[in-house]
């Protein structure tokens, strides 16, 4: 296990949610369709139709301060889009 990294709640991602069904996770990258199906599966007790996947390379940052120029990047993540199957929901909240 240690697929999923982290659900990704944002404001497009929660409209994602509520029209349809479809919830946004952050993976690792080496992962699979196949084990996010199966881990997803396993920790929330859905079924999940379908697993959409897309990578996103790291940017580089810069900022001017008045100590000089700050030189930065961000991290480079895979995100998961699962559909699940109707009437089946996942709740990030419970556990707060």
């Amino acid at each position: 296990m240690g697929i999923i990294i982290k659900p990704l709640v944002t404001e497009k991602m929660t409209n994602i949610t509520e029209k349809l069904n479809r919830f946004g996770f952050i993976v690792r990258p080496d992962a699979n369709k196949l084990e996010i199906k199966k881990e997803i599966e396993a920790l929330y007790n859905v079924t999940v139709i379908d697993v959409n996947t897309a990578k996103y390379a790291g940017k580089s940052k810069r900022r001017y301060t008045r100590g000089g120029i700050v030189d930065g990047r961000t991290n480079a993540y895979k995100k998961a889009i699962v559909t699940l199957k109707e009437g089946d929901s996942i709740d990030f909240y419970s556990n707060i």
